[in-house]
């Protein structure tokens, strides 16, 4: 690994498997099925696995070098289709192009139909440190509604092995993923939900919203009538019983969809959100090492294309750190008010290059707009620090921030006027 400034240079990377058994009914990601017997070594999808790993090392070798890494993040998709050798090749590269720091949180996604404790075992060996369970529900009437192909008791027998390997000091936190807002489903049903979660004492949680996104067969039931959902003062409670219910618990919540106990949190998703660079790797994969983010190509032959265009014409700017750019003060906005200690607009916007009178005239307009969040007590704010409050403000969150974009599109004199430092 060449010499580097290690100051300017992303210290997380996300690695995207595209690979699942099925395609789950609310799912839009950049996802390839392969069938329930999909295997990542022999078998149904084997080859066409390996084929996607051969480009995305790929990827991984024509990337700048850069500083030691302190989080890896392997997600998807189905992480866990692939063997605990195939995982092991990959976190090998990254240590030997990057290096990897002492101490680096390494974190895989694995869904409970996709391993047995022995391929746990064999991560834990590639170098996994941290685990983020998808299980969206115990309930097996709900799970077949999604599409899933596991059932509870998949889903309880892997957090039973999870929290082993935690409380044996092997692993230092694992996630457990829940989706709130299902169909069919009511209060009862979901604070018995959260009571199962809780006994299954993982120290982070992921709780989801229900999105209806464009494409996806949630997506075509509802346009039919086929899809109850619950009602939006249903929706209300249920969001205000999951954070009551693990405040109760010792949970924190640090961000809109995750709560974690003392020293829980995930370092890697906390990139994202302070607006800190990041390398991103494989099919649908977004990276942002410069500022400027970039989105892969969403299918598998475009991906593999794209990969091949890069090795003959050069990279795209957007990975070169002469091409540096800043990220977009909305974007900033957007990803850093969803944290618990929300952002300091003011300092967001001098760091984006905004002079004092640009700053003084266009903050006070998005106060002006925020007023009567402020006034209801959806946001607090001291000085120029704004937060979203819990569970009021980060109830209606995406009102807040539409009304965040509608203030920024409507500025004449938002361009930064001093250079990148």
């Amino acid at each position: 690994m060449g010499s580097v400034d290690s100051l300017k240079f992303p210290r997380s990377a996300y690695i995207h498997i595209p690979f699942c058994h099925r395609r789950c009914f609310y799912c839009d990601f950049a996802v390839v099925p392969l069938g329930d017997k999909a295997n990542g070594e022999v078998g149904p999808g084997s080859q066409s696995i390996k084929s996607y790993l051969d480009f995305l090392h790929r990827e991984i070798s024509i990337a700048p070098e850069g500083a030691p890494l302190s989080t890896v993040y392997i997600g998807g998709g189905t992480p866990s289709l692939l063997t605990p050798d195939q995982i092991s090749s990959l976190l090998i590269h990254l240590r030997s192009h990057f290096g990897l720091q002492l101490g680096a949180e390494v974190s895989l996604e694995v869904d409970p139909a996709s391993f047995i404790k022995k391929d746990l075992e064999g991560y834990l060996q590639a170098g996994i440190n941290r685990f983020s369970l998808g299980g969206q529900s115990f309930d097996n009437k709900v799970l077949k509604r999604l599409g899933r192909r596991h059932n509870s008791v998949h889903l309880v027998e892997a957090c039973l092995w999870l929290n082993d390997f935690y409380r044996s000091g092997i692993i230092k936190s694992w996630n457990l993923d829940l989706i709130q807002g299902l169909p069919g489903t009511d209060l009862p049903y979901w604070e018995q939900q959260l009571s199962l979660a809780i006994e299954m004492n993982s120290p982070h949680l992921s709780i989801y919203d229900l999105l209806l996104e464009p494409g996806t067969v949630f997506s075509w039931k509802r346009s039919r009538g086929e899809l109850i959902l619950p009602t939006e003062d249903v929706s209300i409670e249920m969001f205000r019983c999951t954070s009551s219910k693990l405040q109760e618990e010792g949970f924190a919540r640090y961000e809109i969809s995750n709560y974690s106990l003392p020293g829980h949190t995930s370092r890697h998703n906390r990139v994202y959100w302070s607006g800190a660079g990041w390398w991103g790797f494989g099919q649908g994969a977004t990276s942002s090492p410069w500022g400027e983010r970039l989105t892969r190509p969403r299918t598998s032959n475009a991906y593999k294309g794209w990969i091949e265009e890069q090795e003959s014409t050069g990279l795209d700017p957007s990975l070169e750190q002469k091409s540096a750019k800043r990220t977009s003060l909305d974007d900033q906005v957007m990803v850093g008010l969803r944290r618990r200690e929300g952002i300091d607009l003011m300092q967001l916007a001098r760091c984006w290059g905004w002079n004092q009178k640009q700053c003084n005239e266009n903050l006070n307009k998005l106060k002006k707009i925020w007023q009567d969040s402020i006034d209801r007590g959806f946001l607090n704010h001291c000085g120029w620090r704004f937060k979203l409050t819990d569970p009021e403000g980060m109830e209606i969150s995406n009102q807040i921030l539409v009304q965040m974009l509608i203030w920024w599109d409507s500025l004449s004199d938002c361009a930064p006027d001093q250079p990148i430092p």
